[in-house]
C-alpha cells in the first residue's frame, strides 16, 4: 500500500493570481541588466552612475519584496 507524502504548499491553490515567478524573473534580470549597462551608454556623468545604479538595485529589490509579501499572504 502506498500513501503519497505531503509537501509543503501542495494544499495550496494554483496560480495565485498576481505571482508569477517568470515575470518576476524577467522584470529583475531587466533592473539588473539596466543596472550593469548604466556605464555603456556613456550617456551619465560618472558621478551619477552609482546612484542611478543604486536606483535600479533598490527597484529590483522591492520588486523582489512586494513578491515575497504577496506570497507570504497565501
Amino acid at each position: 500500500m502506498s500513501t503519497s507524502i505531503p509537501r509543503p504548499g501542495d494544499h495550496l491553490p494554483r496560480p495565485h493570481p498576481g505571482v508569477d515567478p517568470a515575470s518576476i524573473h524577467i522584470e529583475v534580470e531587466g533592473l539588473l541588466t539596466r543596472a550593469r549597462d548604466v556605464t555603456a551608454d556613456g550617456g551619465p556623468d560618472p558621478s551619477e552612475i552609482i546612484p542611478r545604479q543604486a536606483q535600479l538595485l533598490e527597484q529590483a529589490h522591492d520588486l523582489l519584496v512586494q513578491a515575497l509579501a504577496t506570497v507570504d499572504k497565501i
